[in-house]
């Protein structure tokens, strides 16, 4: 077995883990994750609240199911948005040059030069917090310059090779050549790209619901958890400790499989 599938496999497991916790999530949670309760609060880990409670006596493991379905579909959502955008802007900039790809190029250079988080709140601002499409919408935006950047590289890379050549020869439209001669032979650049791009979206987001301008009730997300685990320290230890589990699973399983892929694209 080579190494990178070691890599592959780990990450595998531990994201069909979360997969199947997030699956369930969407059909059914052991309780109402929104339902507060009138009886005791802060209940620790028990047989019948298997990760306790929070301080609306709320079961934490039901909110963990719903927060990390949350959490993901954001995550996949603005990779896809930042894939598919950046992925066209790229690819047509990398393969053609000329003036469009210097403006565009420069015009992502000034964008990469701020942190991808301070943009985000930039753009969340003009959109209105609270609202997890607004987030999507913010997040994905901020996330097209790297990957136009990533495909840019690996385009301009491969337009003038043999095959490349050979297929214009033959009378190949551009647009075949990119998306049957080129793109394919791209997919180990890009596949890592978005793996790590996944793993950004989803700390971003737990970042700005942490900070309350992301995701809030009654939608749940793992950062809007952690932000109100934050202040339950000492009375529910365990709320903070599964939550912030459960983003670490989530982003390190999917590290593993773009380690992984990394690894198994330098040994082919």
């Amino acid at each position: 077995m080579r190494r990178g599938n070691g890599y592959l496999w780990a990450g595998a497991i531990l994201a069909a883990a979360m997969a199947l916790v997030i699956l369930v999530g969407f059909f059914w949670t052991p309780y109402d994750p929104t339902a507060i309760s009138v009886g005791p609060k802060f209940d620790p880990p028990s047989w019948q609240h298997l990760l306790g409670t929070d301080n609306f006596g709320r079961d934490i493991l039901s909110r963990i199911m719903k927060g990390a379905g949350t959490t993901f579909a954001i995550g996949a959502a603005t990779v896809a948005i930042g894939a598919v955008c950046g992925t066209a802007i790229g690819a047509l900039t990398g393969y053609f040059g000329g003036i469009a790809d210097e403006i565009l190029m420069r015009l992502g250079d000034t964008l990469t030069a701020f942190p991808s988080i301070l943009l985000a709140l930039v753009v969340i601002s003009l959109l209105g917090p609270g609202n997890k499409y607004n987030v999507i919408l913010a997040l994905g935006l901020v996330f097209i310059p790297s990957f136009a950047r990533v495909t840019r590289t690996a385009f301009a890379g491969l337009r003038d090779v043999n095959y490349v050549k050979s297929a214009r020869l033959m009378g190949a439209g551009s647009g075949r050549i990119l998306a049957v001669h080129i793109l394919p032979n791209t997919l180990s650049v890009l596949l890592p790209a978005v793996t790590i791009g996944f793993n950004n979206a989803v700390l971003a987001e737990a970042s700005m619901s942490f900070l309350g301008i992301g995701v809030t009730p009654p939608d749940a997300s793992l950062g809007y958890m952690l932000s109100e685990a934050q202040s339950m320290m000492g009375a529910a230890p365990w709320y903070a400790v599964s939550t912030g589990l459960a983003i670490v699973v989530m982003v390190f399983s999917v590290g593993l499989i773009g380690e992984g892929l990394r690894r198994g694209g330098e040994e082919d």
